[in-house]
């Protein structure tokens, strides 16, 4: 089993103690879903965790920082923001966390069915 996938499975274990955590393959990376919304993803065996204008402010004072990768030599900031070692490690500072991310997820997932073309 390669490393990334210990590792997928790994953090699966982790969270499903905390929420009904599933994840998809993609980009090189993984995206962790719960009912069907996205609120994390993986790359390079770091959790980042869905942030919008609620929750942001949260992660940037805990010191957390943007996803950021490179398309076409230009860095591009994504609205995942890293998940703390220490917090990991801590299942009820995890869980305010990842519900934070969950529900910035379903925000986001409702603002884009609201813009949809009827």
């Amino acid at each position: 089993m390669p490393k990334s996938s210990t590792f997928v499975s790994l953090v699966l274990e982790r969270l499903n103690y905390l929420a009904p955590v599933s994840a998809r393959s993609m980009f090189g990376g993984h995206g962790l879903y719960v009912e069907g919304v996205m609120f994390a993803l993986i790359a390079d065996e770091r959790i980042y965790l869905k942030a919008d204008g609620q929750n942001q402010p949260f992660f940037i004072e805990a010191g957390s920082r943007p996803f950021v990768y490179d398309r076409k030599d230009k860095p591009i900031t994504m609205s995942y923001y890293l998940l703390p070692i220490d917090v990991y490690e801590n299942l009820d500072e995890l869980k305010v966390w990842l519900d934070s991310a969950i529900e910035a997820a379903r925000r986001n997932q409702a603002k884009k069915k609201s813009k949809a073309p009827r």
